[in-house]
């Protein structure tokens, strides 16, 4: 089939990062894809490969003339051109159209998967938008996993890929990746990791930028050493994830990719205004912990929310060998339910 997949580039590029994502994994599997993006730019150093099977075009205004295809997705609620709605609405077999929502683990996701919301006004009157949740249960619409990424993992050589982007760890120091917002937890971060031998890989941006400011020139502070990385591609900082054996990550693209790799992992949610990302980490801890003993829940709890500002004070690290057990069952939870694409895929033939 077709796919119109409409993005807007709002901040942090966490939206282009999924639908790029998701274009890429439907155009592999058949499917044809276009990418109606605000900004493409991002692109160039975020997947500089162009993908067969996705025509990235630039949204501006209204879109081009051209026919809809069999699917329009929306994503996150960004709206297509109403001229391009009316020509869906005019069709002889108007396209399923799929509000493809951002991904909770709140108990709503599941009431809200997969409704109808008939169009009873505007461009688009007499269709149906669906609403598409992403999720961590069967009752929801799945998380991106490309078939063949567990496959490549296990073939990955991490020494590799470190040498050929410039990065020697020292004998016994243990690899960190960052990859964060502005966060006032930072320095109380590079003090704990100082304490043992570490090697922290900061991403572009505002981590590196952070680690910068706080460590000096010498980018070091005793047993600590920083490096800074140049903007990486998505299938290297898949490779950063799985590289190190503490991933620190932010957003959704990444958080979804720090699980695959199943090592221990610590999630920087977006920050909203009126605090609603409160519970939307509540709600992921709440599952995710569900297996773990007391203690180690209580503690990943504490430093987690100390990381999102909800708490005052940065607690220590969880043990990062016992964490790892619990990260590999997580993931292997996740693995036995479909993927998103595969789930997309069926949902909308279910609805031609």
């Amino acid at each position: 089939m077709l796919w119109d997949l409409y993005c807007r580039v709002i901040d942090n590029y966490g939206d282009i990062g999924v639908c790029w994502r998701l274009g890429a994994d439907l155009a592999s599997r058949g499917e044809e894809v276009r990418l109606w993006v605000d900004d493409p730019s991002p692109l160039s150093w975020m997947a500089p490969v162009v993908h067969p099977g996705v025509k990235v075009l630039r949204w501006t205004g209204d879109a081009p003339p051209l026919a809809p295809g069999e699917v329009v997705i929306e994503a996150f609620g960004c709206d297509p051109p109403p001229a391009f709605v009316e020509r869906m609405a005019s069709a002889a077999r108007p396209p399923v159209w799929v509000n493809l929502e951002y991904l909770s683990a709140e108990a709503y996701v599941e009431r809200s998967h997969g409704l109808p919301s008939p169009q009873s006004s505007g461009p688009g009157v007499g269709l149906t938008k669906w609403f598409y949740y992403p999720g961590f249960t069967p009752a929801t619409g799945g998380l991106l996993r490309e078939p063949d990424l567990l496959d490549r993992q296990r073939r990955f050589d991490a020494p590799s890929w470190l040498a050929r982007h410039g990065i020697r760890p020292q004998p016994g120091e243990r690899l960190v990746s960052l990859f964060c917002y502005a966060n006032p937890a930072v320095p109380a971060l590079l003090d704990m990791l100082a304490q043992q031998p570490t090697l922290l890989l900061a991403t572009a941006g505002a981590a590196a930028t952070q680690v910068a400011r706080e460590l000096g020139p010498t980018l070091a502070r005793r047993s600590l050493r920083a490096v800074p990385l140049p903007p990486l591609t998505q299938i290297d900082f898949d490779h950063l994830l799985w590289s190190c054996e503490l991933n620190f990550v932010r957003g959704e693209d990444s958080f979804v990719r720090a699980q695959w790799a199943a090592q221990p992992f610590v999630w920087q949610i977006y920050p909203q205004h009126d605090a609603a990302h409160a519970a939307k980490l509540e709600a992921f801890l709440e599952r995710f912990v569900a297996t773990f003993d007391a203690t180690e829940a209580a503690a990943l709890r504490a430093f987690w929310l100390t990381w999102n500002g909800l708490n005052s004070s940065l607690p220590p690290l969880a043990s990062i060998a016992s964490w790892r057990d619990r990260c590999e069952a997580w993931r292997d939870s996740l693995l036995a339910q479909d993927d998103l694409a595969t789930q997309l895929i069926r949902f909308v033939a279910e609805r031609r």
